[in-house]
């Protein structure tokens, strides 16, 4: 029953992991259109505007790397990584000279050192078309660790109890008088004990 539910609890996490990675990846797609789209800027949004930075950081900084700097800059769903989202589309989209971010991303940052900053000029194609193949990777690679995980405990999970080894259960039937002292000893003996 152990096993059942383990395996069931492990099964249930994966999916929400792929869930949560679907979203994030159909929030992308939907910067990808309206970019596509070209859609003048005083007619988006904040929310087609968030989505827009959203897909120009993937397109920055593909798969786990966009997952680090959304974090450096609040986590997902904080405002501040919402405000970051919403000026970058504002800057590279509709090429407003706007602050882009917080902390190093920002003015008088670390970023700042180097020129334009990460954040700059890239112009409105910069597109890896190739990041679809990376969702492909990652459920594979979840996976093959699903599939470790359920060998793993079924290799090494199942171990018989103390109760359960035939000495014991020996010693039970003889307790319950279903044997014998003479076929209880015999057992013993069979048994190497």
């Amino acid at each position: 029953m152990k096993k059942i539910t383990s395996i069931l609890v492990i099964f249930l996490l994966s999916i929400v992991v792929v869930l949560a990675q679907e979203s994030h990846d159909s929030e992308i797609e939907e910067g990808k259109k309206l970019v596509e789209s070209k859609m003048s800027c005083d007619k988006l949004s904040n929310e087609q505007l968030e989505a827009i930075g959203d897909y120009y950081m993937e397109q920055m900084h593909p798969g786990e790397a966009h997952e680090i700097m959304d974090n450096m800059m609040g986590g997902e769903g904080s405002e501040s990584l919402k405000q970051v989202h919403i000026n970058m589309a504002r800057r590279i989209y509709c090429n407003e000279n706007i602050y882009i971010g917080y902390g190093m991303m920002g003015s008088g940052g670390m970023m700042n050192m180097m020129g334009r900053g990460m954040m700059g000029n890239y112009p409105a194609s910069y597109d890896y078309s190739n990041y679809g193949y990376w969702n492909i990777f990652w459920i594979l690679l979840l996976a093959a660790v699903i599939f470790l995980v359920v060998w793993i405990i079924h290799r090494f999970g199942i171990k018989k109890t103390a109760s359960e080894t035939p000495l014991n259960i020996s010693r039970k039937r003889f307790a319950k008088g279903e044997i014998t002292k003479k076929e209880f000893e015999d057992m013993k003996k069979d048994l190497g004990e």
